[in-house]
């Protein structure tokens, strides 16, 4: 009550001046109908932009549950993509049946922790084993590749992106069908470099990079990069390439965690295949 009277003495003189000025509106709208019918306009305005800005702050804590609900619906999209089955031709005399079976599945997460500025940077998302989530499964953004999980826990997981010395991933330029390996040397978390693509290929900038789908993690066709310049060793026969990264590391929010459902199968046969061979 002291605080009150306090502020009552000591701006009597404006409070006062402000009372008498909304009066005096007062009588001016009441007694002209035109300045009447523009301080209406003026105080419709003013409501307006406060209505406005009201709006625009509700929106915006509003984006997080809308990010949440647009990624799980992009999750459940990505399952149905064409490429997310494996498609089995079963031909019985003149019959031709095709089944489809879902090779891959998309879980979305959110990304809870990340660094991108180090040698060896690594990514944590908010889901772990309870949903599903274990090691090996590649992850993917919006924009394109991220990485491979490499742990986890009942709630969390971490990823190796390919911003990491260890990453390795199997990748290829469409226009020339020809596949290499994307590595990270470190340095700017914009660019990786892309081994193996043979001399004898013309390339251009901006050649698209994709996933090969060679490897038992990322189908074929992700979003990698794109060839940025191409540089080669005189006698070594093959290029270095630096890609420009379509992945922007540094605003990662959501991923999509990608579970091939044939992978246990095909890890399985490839290990008996090379046992069998080194028993030969």
């Amino acid at each position: 009550m002291e605080s009150l009277l306090s502020f009552l003495k000591r701006f009597n003189y404006l409070l006062v001046f402000l009372i008498l000025e909304i009066v005096a509106l007062i009588f001016i709208s009441q007694n002209s109908n035109y300045q009447g019918s523009k301080l209406v306009h003026l105080g419709n305005a003013i409501a307006g932009r406060c209505y406005g800005v009201v709006s625009r702050v509700g929106d915006y804590f509003g984006l997080r549950s809308e990010n949440d609900r647009l990624a799980a619906e992009n999750a459940a999209l990505r399952a149905q993509l064409e490429s997310s089955y494996i498609s089995y031709n079963m031909r019985t005399f003149t019959r031709e049946d095709t089944v489809y079976k879902q090779r891959y599945s998309y879980t979305e997460a959110q990304v809870v922790k990340n660094s991108w500025n180090r040698r060896d940077n690594y990514i944590m998302i908010n889901k772990g084993r309870l949903q599903g989530i274990h090691p090996d499964q590649a992850v993917i953004s919006p924009q394109g590749i991220v990485g491979v999980v490499v742990s986890g826990t009942d709630n969390f997981s971490t990823v190796m992106p390919v911003l990491h010395s260890n990453s390795r991933n199997s990748v290829k330029i469409p226009r020339i069908n020809t596949g290499g390996s994307l590595v990270w040397d470190g340095g700017d978390f914009r660019y990786a470099t892309l081994i193996d693509i043979p001399t004898t290929y013309k390339l251009y900038k901006n050649d698209t990079v994709v996933t090969s789908g060679m490897a038992n993690d990322f189908p074929e066709g992700v979003m990698v990069g794109f060839v940025e310049s191409a540089t080669s060793e005189s006698g070594s026969g093959f290029y270095t390439i630096k890609v420009r990264l379509a992945t922007e590391f540094t605003k990662l929010d959501h991923v999509y965690i990608i579970d091939n459902h044939f992978k246990a199968e095909q890890d399985s046969l490839m290990a008996r295949t090379q046992k069998e061979g080194e028993q030969q």
